[in-house]
């Protein structure tokens, strides 16, 4: 009896020490730079100077983990596809999807659609800009129809889709799919 109470009292005696962590278990974090150049590391983004480029879903944001509404912004609608993705949760997937019109065949192929998006590891969330309209001189003829997509950011327009960045499960394969944006009843809501 002796010989088991000083076993337990070593084993809570390691326990309160606490066990050494697992280099392995470290994160590698995707950041962006000023320059907008990506940067990987295993530090903080704040401290090699970047700024995280997708939301951090372990913790919450403005908004909490119980969502009491539709995404009314298109950062809190970022925040519900990669809290999705990241749990691998094809209906929290789904609940951002618009859905009206949509007959049930098409609903269960768009589905399945989401299942696969939900399983792959995500990378990224690019925003996709329209195009920016041609350059006129002052008599309204075309001097650049900016098709090499060097122009001058004087506006900046509001997004009509999102582009996520992922690579297929198991594998570095990338792997892109681009989300329509719609906005209905004063909220963001994604389509295929």
């Amino acid at each position: 009896m002796r010989a088991l109470c000083g076993l337990l009292t070593l084993l809570l005696a390691f326990a309160s020490m606490g066990w050494p962590k697992d280099a392995a278990a470290q994160q590698v974090q995707r950041c962006t730079s000023l320059s907008g150049e990506t940067v990987y590391t295993d530090k903080r983004c704040e401290d090699v100077g970047a700024i995280d480029r997708l939301p951090d879903v372990r913790r919450p944001s403005s908004s909490s983990y119980y969502r009491r509404g539709c995404s009314r912004t298109l950062s809190d609608l970022v925040y519900q596809i990669t809290a999705a993705i990241d749990a691998r949760d094809v209906n929290r997937l789904a609940g951002v999807y618009q859905w009206g019109g949509v007959s049930d065949a098409t609903a269960n192929r768009i589905l399945d659609r989401l299942e696969a998006i939900a399983q792959r590891p995500l990378v990224d969330i690019v925003p996709i800009r329209p195009d920016p309209p041609p350059i006129l001189d002052e008599e309204g003829n075309i001097v650049d129809d900016n098709a090499d997509g060097y122009y001058p950011q004087t506006t900046r327009t509001r997004p009509t889709g999102l582009r996520l960045e992922q690579t297929l499960k198991n594998s570095a394969t990338p792997s892109t799919t681009v989300f329509g944006l719609r906005r209905a009843y004063n909220c963001f809501w994604i389509t295929l």
